[in-house]
């Protein structure tokens, strides 16, 4: 096996450049339900409704941050909606659903919740 090289994450990439951050785990719902064009908050949190509002608004903000959906202000109605950065990623979510599909089952069955310090991971024995 090649030892792993220092270089090996480019710096002129750092990490908050990456498209999906698997800390908002709402994030790609969030895409997906754009997906059709603009929504209100109020139709986002019908699909949304385990999210709490304030959880909701985080993502829209940190999608919006980093140029994948954008906010229109018109009067009181304020709606939501992917930009073309935005949409270039549902390919990419339709991969990823598609591979969480297909071991769905094995995920389950590596999936502890009595594992309060998160992601350890299968043991190798």
């Amino acid at each position: 096996m090649s030892e792993l090289a220092v270089d090996m994450f480019d710096e002129i990439c750092p990490s908050p450049m990456q498209p999906l951050r698997m800390k908002d785990k709402w994030a790609p719902m969030v895409l997906r339900c754009l997906e059709e064009g603009p929504r209100r908050f109020s139709e986002l949190r019908v699909p949304l409704h385990r999210t709490s509002a304030k959880e909701l608004t985080r993502s829209l903000r940190n999608l919006q941050h980093d140029g994948f959906v954008c906010r229109t202000s018109a009067g009181r109605t304020v709606t939501y909606e992917l930009t073309d950065l935005g949409r270039s990623l549902l390919d990419l979510l339709d991969t990823v659903y598609a591979w969480s599909d297909e071991h769905g089952d094995d995920l389950l069955d590596a999936y502890d919740p009595d594992d309060t310090a998160g992601g350890r991971g299968a043991v190798k024995e």
